[in-house]
Formats: C-alpha cells, sequence, structure tokens
C-alpha cells in the first residue's frame, strides 16, 4: 500500500522546513509565492491531504467561511441563491477553504446565529447578503473587526465595511433611458416593501433619470408589497394593470417581480409588448423561457460571488487592510418584453383598439 504523503515527507523533498512547507499551504502571505507554488505542486503530486484540525492548531484558523441563509425567502422565491452558492464555493475552495451554510430558522434572529458563529470560531470569515439600509449584522460585524464581506451596502453613516455590490441605480438609469427613447411617458416600478438597500439605489437611479430628462409629462409612479406574499403581489399587479390610467411600462425591481407583471398581463389580456411593456433584472433562467423573452439585467451573479471570495480571503490574511469594496457593472439584456408605448403606434391600430 503506498504510504500515505504527510507534511514531513514534503518537506524533505522540497528540501524545506515542515513549518515552511505548513505556512505555505495554509497560503501565508510571510512564504514567497514561488516557494507556495511550488508546495501547492508537489502536494498535488503527491496527493497529499491536509489535517484540517492540526492545521487548525498551527493556523487558529477554521478552514471555513459561513454564508447564513434565513429560512425563509430562499429557495424558490429566491432563484439566485443557487448560482451564488456555486461561485462563491468555487471560488473558496480554490483557496483550500470550505463554505458551510447556516440556516436561521424562523423566529430566530440572524443576528443571534452569526454572534454564535463568531464567538465559537466556527467559521474564519462571513458573507452577507441582503443587505438593508440600517443592517445590523454589518454593524456588530464591524464592531467585533471579525473578517467578512456583504453583498450589497448599507446606509450606516460613518460606518466604512467590504462590500460587493451591482450598480443598480445605473441599471435602473439605463431601462429608463430605453423606454422613453420608445416614448414611453407612464412607468411604474414595481418595487418591495421591505428597507433592502438594492431597493432604495435602484429607485434612486430611475429617478434620478427621469428628473434628468425634466419632461413634465414623464409619470413615475411605485407599487410596493411584501416581498414573500405572492397573494399581495399579484393583487396589487392586478390592480395596476386594470386601471384606465395603466402605465405603458412597468419595471420590476427584480425579475420575479417582472414575471408577476407578465402573468398579470397575460391574465387580463394585455399583449406583451404591444400593451406593455415590463423590463426586470437579474436574468434568472425562467427570464429566457417565458414568452416573449423578459428583457432585463445580468448581474452576474457567479462571478460576483466568486469575486466575494477571493475578497473575503483577503480580508482574512491581511485584517489590518483597508475595507475592500467593488461596483459590478450589470449588462442590459434585450430580449421581447419591451417596445414602443401604445401611443407611439399607427393611427389604424389606436382606431382599431378602441373599435
Amino acid at each position: 500500500m503506498a504510504r500515505t504523503a504527510t507534511l514531513k515527507h514534503l518537506a524533505e523533498r522540497l528540501g524545506l522546513s515542515v513549518a515552511t512547507v505548513s505556512r505555505a499551504l495554509a497560503g501565508s502571505p510571510m512564504i514567497a509565492e514561488g516557494t507556495r507554488a511550488r508546495v501547492a505542486e508537489a502536494a498535488t503530486i503527491a496527493g497529499y491531504v491536509p489535517n484540517r484540525a492540526a492545521r487548525a492548531l498551527v493556523t487558529g484558523r477554521s478552514g471555513f467561511v459561513g454564508l447564513v441563509l434565513p429560512v425563509r425567502g430562499y429557495g424558490k422565491d429566491d432563484p439566485y441563491l443557487g448560482e451564488f452558492v456555486t461561485g462563491l464555493s468555487g471560488g473558496l475552495a480554490a483557496r483550500g477553504v470550505d463554505l458551510f451554510l447556516a440556516a436561521v430558522p424562523e423566529g430566530q434572529s440572524e443576528l443571534s446565529v452569526i454572534r454564535h458563529i463568531v464567538e465559537t470560531r466556527r467559521a474564519d470569515g462571513l458573507v452577507l447578503g441582503r443587505t438593508i439600509e440600517d443592517d445590523p449584522r454589518v454593524a456588530w460585524l464591524a464592531g467585533q473587526g471579525f473578517p467578512f464581506v456583504a453583498h450589497g451596502r448599507t446606509l450606516l453613516p460613518g460606518l466604512v465595511h467590504p462590500w460587493l455590490d451591482t450598480d443598480g441605480a445605473a441599471a435602473f438609469a439605463e431601462a429608463f433611458e430605453l423606454l422613453y427613447a420608445l416614448g414611453h411617458r407612464h412607468i411604474a416600478l414595481m418595487s418591495i416593501a421591505e428597507p433592502m438597500t438594492f431597493r432604495r439605489h435602484r429607485a434612486e437611479g430611475l429617478a434620478a433619470a427621469a428628473a434628468r430628462r425634466a419632461d413634465p409629462a414623464v409619470r413615475i409612479e411605485t407599487v410596493a408589497t411584501p416581498r414573500f406574499d405572492r397573494a399581495a403581489r399579484a393583487a396589487a399587479v392586478g390592480r395596476l394593470l386594470a386601471r384606465p390610467d395603466r402605465p405603458t411600462a412597468v419595471i420590476g425591481l427584480f425579475d420575479g417581480l417582472a414575471l408577476a407583471v407578465l402573468q398579470g398581463a397575460a391574465a387580463q389580456g394585455l399583449a406583451v409588448p404591444g400593451d406593455l411593456s415590463v423590463i426586470g433584472f437579474d436574468d434568472i433562467p425562467a427570464a429566457a423561457q417565458v414568452p416573449p423573452g423578459l428583457t432585463t439585467f445580468d448581474a452576474a451573479v457567479a462571478d460576483s460571488a466568486a469575486a466575494i471570495a477571493a475578497m473575503l480571503m483577503r480580508a482574512i490574511e491581511h485584517p489590518a487592510a483597508p475595507a475592500e469594496t467593488r461596483l459590478v457593472v450589470p449588462r442590459l439584456i434585450l430580449r421581447g418584453s419591451h417596445g414602443p408605448a401604445p401611443a407611439h403606434r399607427t393611427d389604424k391600430n389606436q382606431r382599431e383598439d378602441h373599435a
């Protein structure tokens, strides 16, 4: 039977000390990059499997990064999660770190779970999702000096923290300009009631773009419902589209809301995009599958998650470094759900509509 490779065997083969090999495999910045690469290659060839418990004793690290998931909301109501976890876990695995998911049962606060993870040192760092404007998780972790990266920003005054976010303000300004050029002057934003920071940025981007046009004919209205209340969402969409003065275009804060608008339009016999244009955000798989194809924005979720993994590892390895931030520009995906405003169709079509 072949002998199992050990740190000592690797050190002898490379002519290095056991301590140097151990630090190199742990990714220590104290070891030259070339040495780290040489050790990693030798370990792969030898089939070396690190003893996580022994490494934890040497480095003081667990080798895990945590992602805390409230039980409610993820899954079918949050389809981007699979793509995010795939990108995050892949980015961590490339650095020899594993991801664990910590569930937050209903009735328990997410902060209490985070406190337990930090105080028991079950993880070397944390990834936070769904940041809100005044986020107690971010404030607490920053106060503890514990490594973390937030997928999204907060509006906490004076608090600098590491984050990666998509530029929702720029995206929604681009959506407005696309619709404005097609003659749309009455646009609705289908939004949520919860104080998520991305809601604020996207709404502000839409409002700022409309204000820059300084066109008195432009009307922007917002309809908001609880994020995970599908019945309330469907009812609100039904009321909006049944009005005689319904908007000619609706922008969904994210694809789930835009898809609800498409369903509501179909239920009322409205043609998309002939009677109503619809735009979403996130480019979830259903966006390309639902007729006539949802115009939306690709937020590069998997790539963003992999970038968050790299940012978090830098924060873990260099705790004194300044907080790293990154703003990702989403890409507009043009499909079939947007078109000219109904008032800009031919006179013949308008006469037929009112016949």
